[in-house]
């Protein structure tokens, strides 16, 4: 996966609580219109069925829009959707074990917080990894903090791809571009903005 790094640079995360009943689509499909270059299903809060249904109806809108689209956790949907990738945690089916089973033209991703995982999500042959959380976040509160120092670590030990989440907004961007990463992946600080359009558009223009 040559291309990786670009497709990084503003990878988004979906999550319908944050969007309340707003139409989740039209939200999703406005962010990628403005300059989403990743997607990111992960939807804690629904059933299998309507996992699935999300997955497929995103597949097609990441299609048709030349996004890349990432499942979270659910190897088996990503299957079923023929999803780009699967992005894991440290406590989900480890990274091996997903490019058993999705193969080696597919994409996966791998959260880190230390060194360790780093090092071991590479061993295990992740496309990427994301590290975080960087700030304190609502969307993931049991996520532990990661300090710059830690990050630095990580960019200068190990060479594959590297996103930051957790906590990310427009007001703390600028501190973490001196981190040199590929790309930030945001939830809330897109979805929360009533127009995803215009937000998405915002950033783009300040990552440059």
């Amino acid at each position: 996966m040559n291309n990786i790094k670009e497709i990084l640079k503003l990878y988004l995360v979906t999550d319908s609580d944050i969007l309340k009943d707003r139409d989740f689509y039209k939200c999703i499909e406005d962010a990628i219109k403005g300059g989403v270059t990743m997607l990111q299903l992960r939807e804690k809060n629904a059933s299998g069925s309507e996992f699935l249904e999300k997955s497929i109806k995103l597949r097609e809108l990441t299609r048709k829009y030349n996004v890349s689209f990432i499942i979270n956790d659910r190897v088996d949907i990503a299957m079923l959707c023929d999803a780009d990738g699967v992005h894991v945690g440290q406590s989900d089916i480890d990274a091996k074990s997903v490019r058993r089973l999705i193969g080696k033209d597919k994409i996966v991703g791998v959260s880190a917080r230390d060194l360790k995982e780093a090092h071991k999500a590479k061993n295990d042959g992740a496309d990427y990894i994301g590290v975080g959380a960087m700030y304190a976040t609502l969307t993931k509160v049991d996520a532990k903090s990661v300090s710059f120092d830690i990050v630095k670590e990580i960019k200068e030990t190990i060479d594959i791809p590297m996103v930051l989440i957790g906590g990310i907004d427009l007001n703390n961007l600028e501190k973490l571009k001196s981190l040199k990463s590929d790309g930030y992946a945001i939830v809330s600080a897109i979805l929360k903005k009533q127009d995803t359009y215009l937000e998405s558009k915002k950033w783009i223009e300040s990552i440059g």
